[in-house]
């Protein structure tokens, strides 16, 4: 039916090119059912179609000649083409039925998104996640799941980093997403990180390591259990003494090694305590020092002290890094 109303529409236009004059259907005109031909239609579909409109530029160029039609008509038409071929030949080569391509994209952000929701926590537990991705693109290398095990009494966090940003690395965070959002509370928490990094390598991706934080906190007294995989330092705020505190523990990336270490401390988050958990794209500065981003983030989370930890990922993305050239994941911890 696609390509039935596109071979109406050329002819139309064609028609209306003789009949109407230059004013109404130039040449160029000529260019919208190409367009839109790449957009609704298969490749051989399309094609047929481009038959169509070349007999019908030929055939206005042979009535009423080059000084009417334009050389340059022909070279738009021919460049227009060839996009709208290779867009017909890379949904073909996807598997992707007619405009399909489009709402697939929408549909894997949406997950992304779904899997950083946290769920409800009880009452004296908040908490404040933001996510953004590098230069303001729809997917991100940054992901965060959660979930309530045991019966919801204990909270378990992992924020994870996958190499690369943009559409690549977005594909590849939904892939480790939904196994990392299977293996969170079903094994222990001192092997999900281990148990992330068996599933990473036996992926055999040249692109595939990533770094993670995972703790596992419980909900009734407050002790938690923090692994890292080659990821920035988590940061505990003292509600009694009102000082930030870097947890730093070594751990190998995740994907790289069989067997990768992994780093691990245990605490206690006290009422009016707090923890950070955040990828490096807040931090990381392209010339500089990690400790000089690790700096402005902790005078980012000092001036939530006064205010209240409320919406305070928010205020330390929006200070530390607005705008940064990195995909940035922040959850914000605390007990009220």
């Amino acid at each position: 039916m696609a390509l039935v109303l596109l071979t109406a529409l050329t002819v139309a236009i064609f028609f209306l090119s003789f009949g109407a004059g230059f004013g109404v259907a130039p040449p160029l005109t000529l260019v919208l059912p190409v367009v839109m031909g790449g957009v609704l239609l298969q490749r051989r579909a399309l094609e047929l179609l481009f038959v169509v409109i070349t007999v019908a530029f030929f055939s206005e160029t042979a009535a009423k000649g080059w000084d009417h039609t334009r050389p340059g008509s022909l070279v738009v038409l021919v460049i227009v083409a060839g996009v709208s071929l290779q867009l017909a030949r890379d949904r073909e080569r996807l598997g992707l039925s007619t405009g399909r391509g489009e709402a697939i994209l929408l549909e894997l952000r949406e997950q992304l998104r779904q899997q950083g929701e946290f769920p409800p926590l009880p009452n004296g537990w908040r908490q404040d996640v933001v996510q953004r991705s590098a230069g303001g693109t729809a997917f991100s290398g940054d992901f965060i799941v959660s979930t309530l095990a045991d019966g919801g009494r204990r909270l378990e966090v992992a924020v994870v980093d996958v190499s690369g940003k943009g559409l690549d690395a977005g594909t590849r965070s939904l892939m480790l997403a939904g196994a990392l959002g299977g293996l969170l509370g079903q094994v222990s928490p001192d092997r999900f990180l281990a148990a992330a990094n068996d599933y990473l390598i036996r992926q055999e991706s040249e692109e595939g390591f990533a770094t993670a934080v995972h703790v596992a906190i419980d909900l009734a007294s407050g002790a938690f259990q923090l692994t890292t995989a080659g990821h920035p330092p988590a940061v505990h705020y003292a509600g009694g003494s009102g000082r930030w505190r870097l947890v730093e523990v070594d751990g190998d990336l995740l994907g790289v090694i069989p067997d990768a270490a992994v780093g691990m401390a245990e605490g206690t988050l006290a009422h009016r305590d707090a923890l950070l958990l955040y990828t490096d794209g807040l931090i990381e500065v392209p010339g500089r020092d990690l400790a000089v981003g690790i700096d402005r983030m902790l005078g980012a989370a000092e001036s939530l002290v006064p205010r209240g930890f409320d919406g305070g990922a928010q205020v330390i993305v929006d200070t530390v890094a607005p705008t940064g050239s990195d995909d940035r994941a922040v959850v914000l911890l605390w007990r009220t």
